[in-house]
């Protein structure tokens, strides 16, 4: 753990330069907007550790796959979100000297991360090689108003000289992926143009032989310059290089005078415009922002962001400030306007997981966006994956399924798996679970049955083909049985009957059951869905039935638990503590002896039993959680939300503020060693589900709210908003009692504690706790 940044409330603090950190904090104070993100670089040259990151949504390329032994069924490449035009760069030149920051004696430094406002403020004083010294300050933003634009507002005042300053705001595609299989680039130079203040660069991806689409990206800079607090007319001088172009200009400052440079950066892909038109288009995107005081937008519309899904914790500012960190991401990384976008696991901050799409979007990161965004946001996650379902199709029928069964890709671009371990590629087949669960979440939150109409059933039959398929039937057991699959503990690979696997695809089938029987009620929707995917209901659905029936589940009648996988008692089972001296053991044991451990990277069984948790009793959770967290040493990302919403509902509080500590400043403390690749975006949502659905109680079951909140001891209240339906409700948890407040015209009917409650639109309930 790191334990450099400051705790506040509503800042990410660094005072003084950490550099052995430098990437760490590169990777907590990204920005982003939705369409483009971009790391917590310097401006200024710096010639020490740092990940050059810039990021444009859905610009991707694909990576020639490198592996040792080609398996049949293996993709071709690996999709990446690539790095981008370095926009942000301003070369600062004195008396030949350029600034170096990893050069130069840093004599005081400070940099933020404003998540209120959503801006990155620094500011240095440095001392030069040559003796004289400079006072910088910076302040930049990628714009949520104007989600095309990016803004540095850069000043520098000389502190003991007077003399002529160099500096050369620039745009550079010379940019490569730090990940690149073949340490390839993989942008081409189109055009760069310059004129007055203005400069333009278009680059395009490479030629590919895989058949995916080329991407341009087009940036065009406009600079303004102020001395002394007035702007000033500048004769600029373009600076050309390949995929380079620089406006450089020369300014006699005087010691203690003011030399700001203001640089608005314009960034549009050929997602949205003809290649051909986005020079044109930058231009455009300019001239609507030149006149604006965009950081002023930027400040009152992130007041908007937050006061619909602000969580206030009361007593514990470590807390406060971790649950507000993992909010800021995600609403700066995903923003729902896109179909054709999704999640990575490292949103705009990294390169780690290549910015492709996971199971982590439906397990972990609807459930956020359902409550803190218009409904339309998650519909549209939803909508992404039906997109791909004819892929999904095909990515079945080069593993030998047919008749329509889809396998959705456990990594993907554009529909098409690009991942190439086989354990996880053919094996972690429980994805196609998750997106399934993700329909019936949606519904089941916003009672949209809509959906099932429309796209949500053809997406089901389709997975549940799928199953139909991959299920064997043992004549040993009796019983169809789930062969040579990897659960969500990727610390087992190719095991028999995973109980998560086996008892999602079983869950699958039933509800597509239900869904066929509600899509029914509309011949004309159903008899298109039939007719498309040619589905012989009678026959398939009777399958389906007799595997629901006659599923194997593996169980342990001592214990009382249910087994991870078929072969699990055959290991030597050990806690956790007893091998405190070999954590993490990802990076300290053999992948063999892990895979031949009792040890669990993440839950699994819990997974679960947190999804279904109505389908089991308290006891059986009780058991099982104390079974298998004691093995579990959360070496994923995605592990402690499980096991806080688990531990608040079984009263083990202790248990649940130790993993929400986990979760929540999983990367401002560096937990895993391995923030500075990148944040983990994706199990963000999950530390917003570990204060809602665990320290919260809530749970959504057919649209109406139910609360049963428990507070940790050193938390004096915790509050937040949820939204449901057309209602706007805060909940505000103290030691006295819960407070809830209808922030809506209608009425809403809710359950605390498991009784009914109604509030009236525009009033406050109070209730002892």
């Amino acid at each position: 753990m790191k334990s450099y940044i400051k705790h506040d409330e509503w800042r990410v603090v660094e005072s003084g330069f950490h550099a052995e950190f430098n990437e760490i904090t590169e990777s907590l104070m990204s920005l982003g907007n939705g369409k483009m993100g971009q790391r917590g670089n310097f401006e200024e040259r710096y010639s020490g550790k740092t990940l050059q990151g810039n990021y444009v949504a859905g610009v991707w390329f694909p990576d020639k796959t490198r592996v040792g032994w080609w398996k049949n069924g293996y993709p071709d490449y690996f999709a990446k979100v690539i790095n981008s035009i370095n926009w942000i760069g301003i070369d600062i030149e004195i008396d030949g000297e350029m600034v170096d920051l990893a050069k130069c004696e840093i004599l005081e430094f400070y940099r933020e991360l404003h998540m209120q406002h959503g801006h990155l403020m620094r500011f240095c004083k440095i001392r030069l090689q040559n003796g004289k010294e400079l006072h910088i300050e910076s302040v930049r933003f990628c714009s949520i108003t104007h989600d095309q634009i990016g803004q540095v507002d850069y000043e520098i005042i000389p502190v003991n000289f007077d003399g002529k300053i160099k500096i050369t705001p620039y745009l550079d595609g010379n940019v490569q992926n730090r990940d690149s299989n073949y340490n390839e680039y993989f942008w081409d130079e189109i055009s760069k143009s310059a004129n007055d203040n203005r400069a333009y660069l278009q680059v395009k991806t490479k030629e590919n032989k895989f058949a995916v689409e080329r991407f341009d990206i087009c940036a065009g800079m406009d600079v303004e310059i102020f001395l002394g607090g007035h702007k000033q007319a500048v004769s600029f001088k373009n600076i050309e290089s390949e995929k380079y172009t620089g406006l450089e200009f020369e300014i006699d400052a005087k010691k203690m005078q003011s030399v700001r440079i203001l640089k608005k950066v314009a960034i549009h892909s050929s997602n949205n415009f003809f290649p051909d038109y986005l020079v044109t288009e930058c231009e455009k995107s300019l001239d609507s922002v030149a006149n604006l005081k965009l950081q002023v937008l930027q400040r009152d519309a992130w007041k908007l962001k937050w006061e619909n899904c602000d969580i206030k914790i009361e007593g514990d500012e470590s807390a406060q400030q971790g649950i507000r960190f993992n909010i800021f991401h995600l609403l700066q990384t995903y923003t729902g306007q896109d179909a054709r976008l999704n999640i990575g696991p490292k949103g705009f901050t990294g390169e780690k997981y290549g910015g492709v799409t996971y199971w982590d979007t439906e397990a972990y990161c609807i459930p956020f966006y359902l409550s803190a965004a218009e409904h339309s946001v998650a519909r549209n996650l939803l909508v992404y994956r039906y997109n791909h379902l004819q892929k999904a199709i095909l990515n079945a029928q080069k593993l030998g399924f047919k008749k329509g069964a889809a396998l959705y890709p456990m990594v993907t671009m554009n529909g098409e798996e690009c991942h190439n371990e086989w354990e996880i590629t053919f094996e972690e087949i429980h994805r196609n679970g998750a997106i399934a669960y993700a329909i019936y979440d949606y519904i089941n939150y916003t009672g949209d049955e809509t959906y099932l109409n429309e796209f949500g059933l053809e997406v089901l039959i389709s997975i549940s083909r799928f199953w139909s398929q991959r299920i064997t039937w043992s004549e040993n057991l009796r019983k169809f049985v789930m062969l040579g699959v990897t659960g969500p503990n990727e610390y087992e690979n190719n095991v028999n009957n995973n109980w998560y696997t086996n008892y999602i695809a079983i869950w699958t089938l039933k509800y597509t059951l239900e869904a066929i029987n509600k899509v029914k009620n509309n011949a004309t929707d159903y008899l298109r869905i039939k007719a498309e995917l040619n589905f012989e209901e009678k026959e398939e659905t009777a399958r389906w039935t007799e595997i629901v029936d006659k599923m194997h589940f593996p169980y342990d009648e001592e214990r009382q638990v249910y087994l991870q996988q078929d072969g699990f008692l055959d290991k030597e089972l050990l806690n956790v503590e007893q091998i405190r001296q070999h954590r993490p053991i990802n990076q300290n044991w053999s992948w063999d002896r892990i895979l031949r451990s009792c040890f669990i990277k993440q839950a699994d069984v819990l997974q679960g039993l947190c999804f279904f948790e109505d389908d089991f009793d308290i006891d059986t959770q009780r058991r099982n959680f104390d079974f298998y967290e004691p093995m579990t040493v959360h070496e994923s990302s995605l592990s402690p939300c499980v096991h806080t919403i688990l531990a608040c509902k079984l009263d083990k509080i202790e248990k649940a503020y130790e993993m929400y500590v986990r979760t929540a400043r999983l990367d401002l403390d560096d937990y895993n060693n391995d923030t500075e690749d990148g944040l983990h975006i994706t199990s963000m949502a999950g530390t917003w589900m570990s204060v809602v659905k665990g320290f919260g109680g809530m749970r959504v079951k057919n649209t109406q709210l139910h609360l049963n909140p428990i507070l940790p001891s050193n938390w004096e209240s915790l509050s937040f908003r949820v939204g449901l339906k057309n209602n706007l409700l805060e909940i505000g948890i103290s030691k006295d009692g819960v407070t809830i407040k209808n922030l809506s015209e209608s009425d809403v009917e809710i359950s605390l504690f498991d009784n009914k409650v109604l509030i009236k639109g525009n009033s406050e309930y109070f209730s002892v706790g």
